[in-house]
């Protein structure tokens, strides 16, 4: 039998899926503006979805289960004097919207940062129990 997770392993493993969903939303952000000769080759934004893990003691623990593609639809944009231009001249820009995506950059780094403070008060707590003994 795996031994029980301790607060270390369910932070950790909650930071590596907001670490995952960091990753995401910057690589949607530096594809924002982003233009494609033809619609199935126009980038779309990412999303990554996230599971729960029981373990055998109750405990719950988070991990990413897939990474999801946007169904938005690339917007269609008539550029004849862009080098991507189909026959038409009409050009795809990525289907992403920048403003929503820095509101999840915040959010994200948000919850990084708090799964951070709580391994610190972790281990000041450990560290605050060793000393009563000395």
């Amino acid at each position: 039998m795996a031994a029980p997770l301790s607060l270390f392993d369910i932070s950790g493993r909650a930071m590596a899926a907001q670490l995952v969903r960091l990753n995401t939303t910057a690589s949607n952000l530096a594809n924002a503006g982003s233009v494609s000769g033809s619609e199935a080759q126009a980038y779309r934004a990412m999303k990554p979805v996230f599971r729960t893990v029981m373990e055998a003691d109750g405990r719950a623990t988070v991990s990413v289960d897939r990474i999801d593609q946007s169904t938005t639809k690339p917007v269609k944009r008539h550029d004849p004097s862009h080098p991507l231009a189909d026959g038409n001249g009409d050009v795809w820009e990525a289907a992403v919207d920048g403003a929503a995506e820095l509101v999840e950059m915040i959010e994200t780094s948000r919850h990084y940062q708090n799964n951070v403070q709580v391994l610190q008060t972790a281990k000041g707590l450990m560290l605050d129990t060793l000393r009563i003994g000395q």
